[in-house]
């Protein structure tokens, strides 16, 4: 499904991040992706794309630094002259109440997670308006879109994400660029499996499925949606709970 495409997922060293950029790498992409600290999971990433014969790139920078990301993106359009598809995938959490919750635990989340997803879109969007096409993927959360408990902090950030994800859809829609994003609930793995094991308990109970979701799951969806094949799907948010 994404033979030939150039792919750039931000958060890419672990978790959901390597799955994305495997899956999309073993569908035959060219994907790059970048990391702030992890060295050891990015090297895991790289080491397992390329066993597979797969081409992949690694970059190690903050999606707050403008300056590296702007390095970053100048070189990925030099190697391959254009970006045709952007994820963006890097965020964090923090297990805080709010009575706990300081002002830079507040301005952390939201800078990672809401500001960073604005910084890379920004400066990798000019180059699609200019092709007059394009794919970006804004990885959100069911905590952004429903009734559940949760950080809030990180709840405030990925309902950021879906408004984010609907203006920007309805702007850019006219140079045929489609952007959509993807809620999963809680993933084996995943920031929820460390949840206490009542929340736990609960969540399952209410699931339609009875378990909770797979990193490979979400990226098989995620290659759908940001491939050739998805062609009328735009400012949407689509979630993945197993049917809360």
């Amino acid at each position: 499904m994404l033979k030939g495409k150039h792919i750039l997922i931000t958060g890419g060293s672990r978790g959901l991040g390597r799955s994305l950029c495997l899956t999309f790498a073993g569908q035959g992409a060219c994907v790059a992706f970048n990391y702030n600290a992890d060295d050891e999971g990015a090297a895991e990433t790289v080491q397992q794309a390329r066993a597979c014969d797969s081409e992949i790139q690694a970059f190690k920078n903050s999606v707050l630094d403008r300056q590296t990301i702007s390095n970053m993106i100048a070189s990925l359009e030099k190697t391959w002259g254009v970006i045709d598809i952007l994820v963006n995938n890097a965020g964090i959490s923090q297990m805080l109440p709010m009575a706990l919750l300081e002002e830079e635990d507040w301005d952390s989340v939201m800078d990672i997670n809401v500001k960073g997803t604005y910084i890379v879109t920004r400066q990798v969007l000019r180059g699609m308006i200019r092709r007059k096409s394009g794919r970006i993927l804004n990885i959100g959360s069911l905590a952004g879109m429903r009734l559940i408990e949760s950080p809030v902090h990180y709840a405030a950030s990925k309902a950021a994400i879906k408004g984010f994800t609907e203006a920007l859809a309805k702007e850019v829609g006219r140079y045929n660029i489609t952007v959509n994003s993807l809620a999963p609930g809680i993933l084996e793995g995943g920031v929820g499996s460390n949840l206490p094991s009542y929340r736990l308990e609960n969540y399952l109970k209410h699931c339609a499925l009875g378990r909770v979701g797979t990193f490979d799951e979400i990226s098989r969806t995620a290659a759908f949606m940001v491939s050739d094949e998805n062609t009328y799907m735009n400012g949407v948010t689509l979630v993945m709970d197993g049917g809360l």
